[in-house]
């Protein structure tokens, strides 16, 4: 969609994932530096070649550029809305907010287009959904797991994993029983939409504890220590190899949350000590491992903020939320990667040519 019409080539991703970078992301200290720019612009950052020529990014994203030839970088994505809420809002959607209608999450379109499975959540948020299923209904929410898996452990979600003693034996019997009562509603389910998707996620849910091959893909103390190691130790990293883990699996749609992105104050020092790391090595880390396994091809993989950071650098040496100009990197689903679309202009403060909107993204992703 980025590209003319007629070099748009029909879709080949059979799953997808969107890593989302809940705050805003600034761009220049990320995938848009500017080394050129003044000081009060630039920041404290470097920039360093890529394995792209001529692609630079943050000298604190250095797996990420030994990779460029996986991702394109999509630069100059441009809106209006400031705030955290309606960012967040049209960023996970493709469509400007609007009072009356909340539109479906990528996840949800997904769920909705795909089609639903016996033994394995069709969506899964680690650790929740930045956005609604809107107006497709709560069917087809994702299984939110609540929270991130740790390294080397097994990863348990609450609602779904056999613990304390329950065994699938139990499970079954409950399940009986509440089939049983089920039937003393049927006629008022039928009307209720909302009552009709809470019994699909009670089908599902007893589906999901019931099936090993769902139980196992959720449990990432299974993968080998020279895959899990490349993926880091943070909490971001294990969720990118639980995604990995979810797709191989035949789960549809991955939603992961990095969460952090408010830099207000502070920016450099909360980047390059916590944030690049983590983003560094977990989703430098996503792309080799799906790649390995034959799986990138068929995975479209989106990340993306709710909007940028001011090019300005405040008095607290910070940057505040600046919807004007953004990133967004695409991966994956036969996609054309290793190149740069768009651009900003000197200051990032603007598209330096037009703008790429959130409609434009949603439609390519």
């Amino acid at each position: 969609r980025l590209s003319a019409a007629s070099e748009v080539e029909p879709g080949r991703a059979k799953a997808g994932i969107m890593i989302y970078l809940g705050g805003g992301a600034s761009h220049l200290d990320t995938f848009d530096p500017k080394p050129e720019a003044p000081a009060e612009f630039r920041g404290e950052f470097s920039a360093i070649e890529t394995n792209v020529s001529g692609v630079r990014i943050s000298e604190h994203l250095p797996l990420l550029a030994k990779c460029a030839d996986k991702y394109a970088i999509v630069r100059g994505v441009s809106h209006t809305l400031a705030a955290h809420e309606l960012g967040r809002m049209y960023m996970n959607t493709g469509n400007r907010p609007i009072p009356s209608l909340t539109f479906p999450s990528f996840g949800a379109v997904a769920s909705k287009e795909f089609g639903q499975r016996s033994d394995l959540p069709q969506s899964v948020a680690i650790p929740d959904s930045p956005h609604p299923a809107g107006y497709l209904g709560v069917a087809h929410s994702p299984l939110a797991t609540g929270r991130a898996p740790t390294k080397g452990r097994p990863f348990q979600v609450r609602g779904m994993s056999l613990g304390r003693g329950l065994t699938v034996a139990h499970v079954e019997r409950r399940q009986k029983l509440l089939s049983d009562l089920d039937t003393v509603f049927q006629q008022v389910e039928a009307v209720d939409p909302v009552l009709a998707g809470l019994d699909e996620f009670s089908q599902q849910a007893y589906s999901i504890i019931t099936s090993k091959r769902s139980r196992e893909a959720f449990d990432i103390s299974k993968e080998p220590s020279e895959v899990a190691d490349r993926f880091g130790s943070s909490s971001f990293g294990q969720s990118c190899l639980l995604a990995a883990r979810l797709i191989e699996a035949g789960v549809r749609f991955c939603t992961v949350t990095l969460g952090g992105w408010d830099t207000h104050a502070d920016n450099f020092t909360r980047l390059k000590s916590n944030l690049l790391p983590m983003l560094d090595a977990g989703l430098s880390a996503l792309l080799t491992t799906l790649e390995e396994r034959g799986l990138l091809s068929s995975t479209s993989i989106l990340v993306a903020g709710e909007f940028g950071r001011t090019p300005k650098v405040n008095a607290r040496a910070g940057r505040d939320h600046f919807p004007r100009c953004n990133f967004v990197l695409f991966a994956g689903g036969g996609m054309k990667v290793g190149q740069v679309v768009g651009e900003s202009d000197e200051k990032a403060m603007a598209p330096k040519d037009r703008p790429i909107t959130p409609e434009d993204v949603a439609a390519t992703f």
